[in-house]
């Protein structure tokens, strides 16, 4: 289970949103995560709000697939009843969790529940993630049929000693196997690797990239392992049982996947992120790092409409109980101000290949234009770009995309 949920104000019971949320509303696209929170066993570095069998005290799993619809239904009647404009979801993203341990038929009905209360684009970007282990080709066309058409696939690793040290337990056989069939039946396929599990080697990691590479997938992630506080990850690295990730190997395992990815006709379109052509860029993660409307369904999902973010209620039983008595299942929410709105839209837009306005730095920080001559100097800011008015990074800017806004985000 994650660590504790913000502090923010309450959330009323009606779900009704502020004023501001309606402020420019139809000038963004509105898009829907779905949490499926349910996992057959935890790996020993996940934060994220998921539960085993034995976690979910009382609440079933055969129930959710209802329980969640009732939100859907409920998100269609709070931002009608405060006047936002009807929008046609632009993307939906299945996480997890393990959103693929429910039958294709519930993910099925989840999705075309959203398209009578919303309506789909035609050309929506509709994804789920999946365990290797728990999908099968019949599965896949289910979900095909059923209007998915982007898969992504957890991997990870392709080497069964990182595998076994981050607890994953899935066959490393069964991604090539999982992606070979969802392409076969015209899905897009992205694969999500992690890097810097500890004892992992620069050449066990250029095993895991060579072999993402070799699938042929659309898409792949590459995220560093973060060893986040109260994970079973972070009582062993304590105790000395494993090793504190080195942070100069980090860097030196993204270099290494950059240069191998692009080999390979990926280009990076965020800091962690690359595609096999811009269309095969993820149209739903870029919704988030542009500060567009989403709606997060289940538990501690969150979501953000027009500066204002709330997240659910952490436990199924809890979300479930909410909603059964016509509530909002909102923990709480924030009502963000001007400042942290251009805080945090710094804060994401840096991180893609598009670049960042010098103007929206210099909004920040009226000391940007000196920053920006810095980074130049330091190589981390292409020069031609931010001659023509737009900070773009370079691959030693990408490794310090943090420290660099800090520097842009101080007093």
């Amino acid at each position: 289970m994650a660590g504790p949920l913000p502090i923010g104000d309450p959330a009323p019971a009606d779900g009704k949103l502020p004023a501001q949320s309606k402020v420019g509303a139809a000038e963004r696209s509105f898009h829907a995560y779905v949490h499926i929170p349910f996992c057959r066993v935890r790996c020993g570095y996940c934060d994220f709000n998921t539960y085993t069998a034995s976690e979910l005290e009382g609440a079933k799993q055969s129930d959710y697939t209802d329980v969640l619809i009732s939100e859907i239904l409920f998100s269609a009647k709070v931002l009608e009843q405060s006047g936002l404009p009807k929008r046609k979801l632009s993307t939906v993203f299945f996480g997890g969790g393990t959103p693929t341990l429910l039958p294709a038929a519930d993910l099925v009905r989840i999705l075309k529940a959203l398209d009578s209360a919303f309506e789909i684009y035609s050309a929506a970007e509709i994804t789920t993630e999946a365990n290797p282990d728990t999908v099968t080709r019949e599965y896949l066309d289910q979900l095909r049929a059923g209007g998915f058409n982007r898969i992504s696939f957890g991997m990870q690793s392709a080497v069964p000693e990182v595998l076994a040290t981050l607890e994953r337990t899935h066959n490393p056989e069964n991604v090539a196997l999982g992606v070979a069939a969802a392409k076969e039946l015209g899905l897009k396929v992205s694969v999500d690797l992690i890097y810097g599990a500890p004892g992992e080697t620069l050449e066990q990691w250029q095993q895991s990239i060579e072999s993402a590479i070799g699938m042929n997938p659309d898409h792949i992630s590459a995220y560093a392992l973060i060893v986040e506080e109260g994970t079973k990850l972070a009582r062993q690295i304590k105790s000395g049982q494993l090793s504190e990730p080195d942070e100069d190997l980090q860097a030196d395992k993204y270099e290494l996947a950059d240069q191998l990815l692009a080999k390979a006709g990926f280009g990076w379109y965020e800091v962690s992120n690359w595609a096999n052509g811009v269309e095969n860029s993820s149209a739903h993660n870029l919704s988030y790092w542009n500060s567009q409307d989403w709606w997060g369904y289940g538990p501690g999902a969150h979501s953000h409409i027009g500066g204002v973010r709330w997240w659910n209620v952490k436990h199924p039983s809890a979300y479930a109980a909410k909603l059964a008595d016509g509530s909002s299942p909102a923990a709480g929410r924030e009502t963000l101000g001007e400042r942290t709105r251009l805080e945090e839209r710094v804060l994401l837009e840096i991180r893609v290949s598009e670049g960042m306005s010098i103007e929206l730095a210099k909004q920040a920080n009226p000391n940007a234009a000196k920053l920006i001559a810095g980074f130049i100097a330091d190589e981390l800011v292409e020069p031609k770009s931010a001659i023509g008015g737009v900070i773009k990074l370079t691959l030693k800017g990408r490794l310090l995309a943090d420290s660099l806004v800090r520097q842009l985000l101080a007093d």
